[in-house]
């Protein structure tokens, strides 16, 4: 007797926050000394389709202010700063108009379009910033030294924006529309935000001017340096090392586990999961789905054997742990039955006839409102409802209660004419990450291959191609490898950013090997050439970019909304991650396979 519960069904998922607005403000009225609570799956997901505006609105905007920041302290000059922040915004608006002018609703995968598309924006426009920065102190005048820049970066900038745009394309081959629509905007904004930089950064390199001219600093970074020397003079250790780690990172990935749950998107101080929380300590189950039974003909639903079958289901799934609690017409009669005998617990079953079980429903409705059976049985009793009340909304333990029903009703068939299907919020939801994972998975290998192609086509070489994936490929098992052995799910933001992943994460290799293999044609000298790309802008440039991009999102952690902080952090690690691996594996590669890929003696 702690607590009482009001079961309020809706029709429409879409107005459940406006109900829960609603009856807020009735309880918020009536004071007292109880606490109310409200909690259920269609308020936890129309809740956060509100409030990932607001985020969108602010979190997004102090991510691009850090950006700002740190590309401030790189350079130290404003002039620098704008035209990047300039192309990202650009991007975003161009896409996001698209998008809403072309009739697409804004959901929780389109929300985060912002979010792509600034890192990526950012990251060509550093390699320009960069480029830009080392050669105007040496060039004759500020135009000879932009159109050097994108005489040498005018190629790998292409390049990186096709495989990132096909990357992201390839999520058209998801069953789920709005992923669809997702990765299609995507790359739809990488193509514009190449164009925007393409245009809109060499005219505002021209028009803005600094204060005091860019003076010649030191080549590149010793650090870096030393890094290219040692991992040239030990490229097999480096190369060995690397293969123990990709094993052992196989093995993380094995270990993750594919689940989601709305209402762990919200943080555990929001009111929703506070009171989910709460209320599944207190009553059978937040978390309802529905096992609907369907008949050939009328009043299929009265038959005793049905009915029979009903109550049996409904036993089953009690004696399950993650089950709460059922709920049906079986229960109806049942305590019909029950009472008109007297409370006598010899009573307390189901009559063994057709008529007697029409007799009860029948007595039953006219005590009571005359729809009051409308969410157990329809009008015709041609098709029952069971409620399942599970205490958690974990898609596994969905999953879990399925599969053991299943089961069961292999031993134990339905009546003849009857079948049974699961619905309800919990179920589509697990259908839903299905769907997820597998386009995922084929987003992902569709992209791993197409990209592959591409690098093929760009430098001409299949073995040069095979050495820009590895550093890609290591990076991404490695990271979720990492993801796997922390115990955290594969869940629908870290689903998103596997194709991510692919997109960004070859763009340091193509610029490496491209600019790499150029400089190796003009001097013929190994050591050399990767001196100079190692100590200087090449490689200084790819980690001004990784720190940019794993620092600029760490913001995104602010959020109240799991999701957005999940992907600011998983992001920002990957992207920096990412640039690392390329940086400390693809110089070890080189010399290893300098035979193959120079054509030089080890």
């Amino acid at each position: 007797g702690r607590g009482a519960t009001i079961y309020i069904p809706i029709e429409n998922k879409d107005i459940a926050r406006e109900v829960g607005l609603e009856i807020e403000a009735i309880y918020t009225e009536l004071g007292g000394p109880e606490k109310y609570y409200m909690a259920g799956l269609p308020v936890a997901e129309d809740t956060f389709g509100g409030e990932m505006f607001v985020q969108m609105a602010v979190v997004a905007p102090l991510a691009g202010g850090l950006l700002m920041l740190i590309l401030f302290i790189i350079f130290r000059k404003v002039s620098l700063v704008a035209p990047p922040m300039a192309v990202a915004m650009l991007s975003v608006m161009w896409t996001m108009g698209a998008m809403v002018g072309l009739g697409f609703k804004v959901h929780i995968m389109s929300s985060m379009i912002p979010v792509f598309l600034m890192p990526i924006a950012v990251c060509d426009s550093v390699h320009i910033l960069s480029d830009f920065f080392e050669k105007i102190p040496h060039a004759k005048d500020r135009k000879q030294a932009v159109l050097d820049v994108y005489e040498e970066l005018m190629k790998p900038l292409f390049f990186t924006s096709i495989t990132t745009a096909v990357a992201f394309s390839m999520l058209a081959l998801a069953d789920i529309p709005p992923v669809k629509a997702f990765g299609l905007f995507v790359a739809f904004g990488v193509m514009i935000a190449w164009l925007h930089t393409m245009t809109v950064i060499p005219a505002m390199l021209m028009l803005l001017r600094e204060r005091k001219p860019i003076t010649a600093r030191g080549e590149g970074s010793p650090m870096l340096a030393a890094l290219g020397r040692f991992s040239l003079n030990r490229s097999k250790l480096v190369v060995v090392i690397g293969a123990v780690l990709t094993v052992v990172a196989i093995y993380g990935v094995t270990t993750l586990v594919v689940n989601d749950n709305p209402v762990k998107w919200f943080k555990k101080s929001h009111p929703i999961r506070v009171a989910d929380n709460v209320l599944n300590d207190l009553i059978g189950g937040t978390y309802i789905s529905y096992l609907v039974l369907e008949g050939q003909g009328v009043e299929d639903m009265k038959r005793p054997d049905v009915v029979g079958y009903i109550e049996g289901l409904q036993e089953h799934l009690e004696s399950l742990q993650l089950v709460g609690k059922t709920t049906s017409v079986a229960d109806v009669v049942k305590r019909v039955n029950y009472v008109l005998h007297d409370s006598d617990k010899a009573y307390d079953v189901l009559p063994d006839t057709k008529n007697a079980i029409g007799q009860y429903i029948f007595l039953y409705l006219m005590s009571s409102e005359p729809d009051e059976l409308d969410n157990m049985v329809d009008y015709d009793f041609s098709k029952a409802n069971i409620w399942v009340q599970l205490k958690s909304g974990d898609n596994r333990d969905m999953t879990s209660v399925v599969d053991d029903l299943s089961r069961f009703m292999e031993a134990n068939p339905a009546p003849d004419g009857v079948s049974v299907q699961w619905s309800g919020l919990p179920y589509l939801n697990i259908t839903w990450q299905s769907l997820m994972v597998t386009g995922m998975l084929k987003a992902t290998v569709g992209s791993w291959w197409i990209i592959f192609v591409l690098l093929i086509v760009q430098f001409r070489s299949l073995w040069w191609a095979a050495v820009g994936m590895l550093p890609l490929g290591f990076s991404v098992l490695f990271t979720y490898g990492l993801i796997g052995f922390a115990g955290k799910e594969y869940d629908m933001p870290i689903a998103v950013c596997s194709t991510l992943a692919l997109g960004i994460g070859v763009d340091f290799s193509i610029h490496f090997i491209h600019r790499f293999r150029d400089r190796f044609k003009e001097t013929g000298d190994l050591e050399a050439t990767m001196q100079w790309a190692m100590g200087g802008e090449p490689a200084l440039a790819i980690f001004r970019n990784a720190l940019t991009v794993g620092i600029g999102f760490t913001p995104m952690v602010l959020a109240t909304l799991l999701p957005y902080v999940t992907v600011g952090l998983f992001f920002g690690s990957l992207a920096f991650f990412a640039g690392i691996t390329t940086l400390v594996f693809l110089p070890a590669l080189i010399g290893t396979f300098r035979g193959v890929l120079l054509k030089v003696s080890p």
